[in-house]
């Protein structure tokens, strides 16, 4: 065939139609996902998760992207905290969280060790146990600092640590408005607590 030849009107209209079929499963499959990411952000927000749009849509796409935020962004997006809240619930939060993941020294029960050991390197073992000591000292001294009271370090422990939103962490309106209250107590002492 020659480079200035016209293609044969069967093979091109074979060719269009293709194309077609092609461009219309996309748009299927982008509808379809689209569907499923909004029931998805729906069932979040009715179980009390804030969902926040993460920038706009780009040139070409329709579809926007979503970031679940935690309970203090949450928060002080709404302006029910201060900015000296929200840093007093993140170190909270910090704290709460290494505590919380600290890992427990596997074992098995079979003869044989599923893949290679990898002897842990010595010093990366003790930075670890040594962040976590220092985590569960500052915990410990953030729950001293509320008087231990157990409604503020509930509180703290469910929307710093846990990260949710106090829609999230309660069961009814009522407890909502608690949590919520509660809350902003705990992080003004604890702010105050820190001079920050």
């Amino acid at each position: 065939m020659r480079p200035n030849q016209p293609k044969d009107p069967a093979r091109a209209a074979r060719d269009r139609l293709l194309r077609q079929e092609r461009q219309a499963k996309a748009r299927a499959e982008a509808t379809a996902v689209a569907e499923g990411v909004a029931e998805t952000v729906a069932l979040s927000r009715a179980r009390g998760q804030s969902i926040a749009v993460v920038g706009s849509a780009r040139a070409g796409v329709s579809a926007q992207a979503y970031r679940r935020q935690t309970g203090l962004e949450w928060l002080a997006a709404k302006g029910r905290i201060d900015d000296r809240a929200k840093a007093a619930g993140e170190r909270y939060g910090w704290a709460y969280r290494r505590v919380k993941l600290e890992r427990a020294i596997p074992s098995t029960l079979g003869e044989h060790v599923r893949g290679e050991f990898l002897a842990p390197d010595l010093a990366r073992v003790l930075a670890h146990g040594e962040g976590t000591v220092l985590a569960r000292r500052k915990l410990s001294e953030f729950r001293r600092r509320l008087h231990r009271q157990p409604d503020l370090i509930a509180a703290c422990d469910l929307v710093c640590g846990e990260e949710k939103t106090p829609r999230e962490a309660a069961v009814n309106e009522r407890e909502v408005v608690k949590i919520e209250a509660v809350l902003k107590v705990a992080l003004e002492i604890l702010a105050d607590a820190t001079g920050s």
